[in-house]
């Protein structure tokens, strides 16, 4: 926001926090393109299994016996996500994660430390943390973000708006180069673990590479001895469907805001998505690098995993349908 950067991976809940000044004063934002479907999870502490928590169904029933705020979860930002795969999997059980249990924002290399340490009971990120903790025996994978939303965005390329209109052909270029990385990343199994090895250098996330190279692939280790190939894994590329920046991916951000008390007012949903998401900026650098066709529609339709359809076309009626709301929401 200070000017520093020009563009950078964010949080698509981050970007939308932003732009209505949830977390800051407004600020206006564009996402340029998504830059990876699927691929974070929720990990819960080993201490939870010893008590014979193995799923959500068993966090349920030991949060229920516990007074509230017993337990602790971490996600990485207030608007983010992670934050948002979090509260949907606690609630979809019937888990309040506003009054049963107490949340907390951790930065994501501190996520294992801190449940080491028994700080927290559970956290949701991205990789290579959750692969981590199991590596390090101090928890397991209870759920995968994908198990929540299948096909769903996760990280955006963000900018402010000013930057866009003060440089548009930049902003075309880098959406360009960067959907031809993601393209080389997918073209095979080898390019995706060579990603892995350069993500895993000191200068980037200083790890090792198997606690990115496995999941990168799909390839899933639960921890509890659940070994499976996922049918929804890491996406980057599908043709350049996964780069679209749909409006309803952005729409359903904000409906969650609203269940969780962060929009006190029902926003215009379609207009905040329509302006922050530059679907423009993105044609012109598919048309630009080739061989990429433009969704036919703006709008996609998913089914999350309570069952629950969302296609963007009643925003407000979805936000307040849900049984479990942060109360004055």
């Amino acid at each position: 926001m200070a000017g520093e950067l020009d563009a950078a991976h964010i949080l698509y809940g981050l970007l939308y926090g932003l732009e209505l000044g949830i977390a800051s004063k407004p600020q206006a934002m564009a996402n340029l393109m998504t830059l990876n479907r699927n691929g974070q999870a929720i990990t819960l502490s080993s201490e939870l299994q010893e008590k014979g928590v193995t799923d959500l169904g068993g966090l349920k029933r030991l949060i229920d016996r516990s007074a509230p705020g017993s337990y602790t979860f971490a996600h990485t930002f207030p608007t983010g996500t992670h934050a948002m795969w979090l509260y949907y999997w606690l609630a979809s059980a019937g888990i309040d994660p506003f009054n049963d249990v107490r949340t907390v924002v951790v930065p994501p290399p501190q996520m294992v430390m801190n449940m080491r340490i028994g700080n927290m009971s559970g956290f949701c990120v991205g990789e290579p943390w959750n692969a981590r903790a199991i590596n390090d025996r101090i928890g397991f994978t209870a759920a995968t973000s994908q198990d929540i939303w299948p096909e769903h965005p996760e990280k955006v390329l963000g900018t402010r708006r000013d930057w866009v209109e003060r440089n548009p052909n930049t902003a075309r270029a880098l959406v360009a180069a960067l959907m031809e990385a993601q393209r080389w990343i997918a073209a095979s199994p080898e390019n995706t673990r060579e990603t892995a090895r350069l993500l895993a250098r000191r200068g980037w996330l200083n790890t090792k590479e198997q606690y990115l190279t496995g999941r990168m692939l799909g390839e899933y280790d639960n921890g509890l001895g659940r070994r499976w190939q996922d049918a929804h894994p890491m996406r980057f590329w599908a043709g350049g469907e996964v780069s679209f920046p749909w409006l309803s991916d952005g729409m359903w951000f904000l409906t969650q805001f609203r269940r969780w008390g962060l929009l006190k007012q029902a926003p215009d949903y379609l207009a905040v998505a329509s302006r922050i998401n530059r679907i423009d900026v993105w044609q012109a650098a598919a048309q630009a690098v080739g061989g990429i066709s433009a969704p036919a529609a703006r709008m996609r339709s998913s089914t999350l995993m309570d069952g629950t359809v969302w296609n963007g076309s009643d925003p407000e009626g979805y936000a307040r349908h849900f049984s479990i709301q942060r109360k004055g929401a």
